[in-house]
Order: C-alpha cells, then sequence, then structure tokens
C-alpha cells in the first residue's frame, strides 16, 4: 500500500483517540467520591455493558434507533442507582462524562502530523452533540467529523462506514481505516476500505486470522509508518 493509494484517514474516537474508561471513572468518582477503586471498577463495567448491550439491541432490530445520549443519560440512572446516589443534577452530570475523555498522550500531536498529509474524518458512534463536545475537549483535529446518528445505527452496521465512504466521494478502497478495535477494523475490511490497528490498553486486539494494512503502536508510530508510505508498497509493521 503506497501513500499515493490513500485519499483521506478515518478514525475512530473512541477508546482510539481518547481513554473512554478513564473519562467515565473520573464521572463515577464525582458521582460517588466514597467509592473505593474496585467499587468504581463495578460501576465503569455495568456502564459499559448497558450501552454494549443496547447498542447491540438496536444493530439486531430489538430496540428502536435512539442516540448515544438516551443510552447515557440510561447508563448513568442504573450506575447512580447502584451508587445509592439519587440527586438528580449529579447524576445529569454523570450523563455528561462522555464527553469529557482524555486525549491518549500520542493524540493530538499525532493528529497534526497525519493532517498535514492526509484529509481526516473522524467516525464515531457517538452522537452528533456528544462528539462536538468530545472533540472541543479532547483537541481533537478533524477536516470532518461524522456520528453514526447520521446514520441511525450504530458501528460495526455498514451503514456508518458508508458515511465516510459519501462524504469523502471517494471509493471504499482509497480510504483508510484507523480503530484499536479489531472488529471496527473488520466492518471497515468488510465495505473495502484500507485498515490500520493502533494498539490501545482499551481496544479490541485482532486475532491471528485478522489481515490489516497497517499495524502500529500509536499515532506517533502510525504517522511514521506513514511517512514511509512512499517509499515502500505493501507495508505492514
Amino acid at each position: 500500500m503506497s501513500e499515493s493509494e490513500i485519499d483521506a484517514v478515518v478514525f475512530d474516537v473512541l477508546g482510539t483517540l481518547v481513554d473512554e474508561p478513564a473519562g467515565l471513572r473520573a464521572g463515577i468518582r464525582a458521582l460517588a467520591p466514597s467509592l473505593d477503586a474496585p467499587g468504581i471498577e463495578r460501576l465503569l463495567s455495568l456502564w459499559q455493558q448497558h450501552i454494549e448491550g443496547e447498542q447491540r439491541r438496536v444493530l439486531d432490530g430489538a430496540r428502536p434507533y435512539l442516540a448515544s445520549d438516551a443510552l447515557d443519560r440510561e447508563a448513568a440512572r442504573l450506575v447512580a442507582d447502584a451508587a445509592g446516589v439519587d440527586d438528580p443534577a449529579a447524576v445529569a452530570a454523570m450523563a455528561l462524562s462522555g464527553r469529557r475523555l482524555p486525549p491518549w498522550p500520542d493524540t493530538v500531536a499525532g493528529l497534526a502530523r497525519l493532517a498535514e498529509r492526509f484529509p481526516l474524518i473522524g467516525l464515531s458512534n457517538a452522537s452528533r452533540t456528544a462528539l462536538l463536545g468530545l472533540n472541543a475537549h479532547a483537541g481533537l483535529r478533524w477536516h470532518q467529523a461524522l456520528s453514526a446518528e447520521d446514520a441511525r445505527t450504530y458501528k460495526p452496521d455498514p451503514a456508518v462506514y458508508r458515511l465516510a465512504v459519501t462524504v469523502s466521494g471517494r471509493p471504499p478502497e482509497r480510504l483508510l481505516m484507523v480503530a484499536a478495535h479489531a472488529w471496527d477494523l473488520r466492518a471497515a475490511q468488510g465495505l473495502g476500505l484500507r485498515t490500520a490497528y493502533v494498539a490501545r490498553p482499551v481496544g479490541d486486539p485482532p486475532t491471528s486470522a485478522d489481515r490489516f494494512d497497517l499495524y502500529a503502536d500509536d499515532l506517533a508510530d502510525l504517522a511514521d509508518l506513514a511517512d514511509q508510505l512512499d517509499k515502500a508498497d505493501g507495508l505492514t509493521g
């Protein structure tokens, strides 16, 4: 794969560019300051299981589509009930914690480097409103940010990846999808996008059966690989 074969880079956001668990833990601490570390992890797991489960129900047709804001409010209510908190203002603040996620240390500089060479497109399951707040808080640099809300479904539904194809005006094979989640890349691959896996502590690692175009330790490494794309074809590392 050479640089000349890629017209735009598409990034997953949650987990790939921002540390979602860290931001949610901060929200849980603010909600219930007396919780110990195991208690925080238990409530974090409760949040994550609810979001993942309800998104799956939407994908399976068992529930009508709801934007991520609504699912976050549900998750916040569950977490607050489990923590014994009934302050509506505290629950509302917890529901917004997904918009205050810290970027990984390499994210901002890595995006800036890649933006010098490629148009960058963010593609997230977060709602349009949540994505706006998240991007602003984390200092993410985009040329376009797309929400799954525009497709009224969630990744890995192919309709979400088609948003990036449509906006770019380019065929799928001219786009490079970057994610820390192998399931995300497999879905993009199924639509014909090129793929790049970036390792993160909270991601979904590839299996031995996965064959992605690029493998990077972080965004700095990905930018280094991009620098080499015009010097070698079929580069993986």
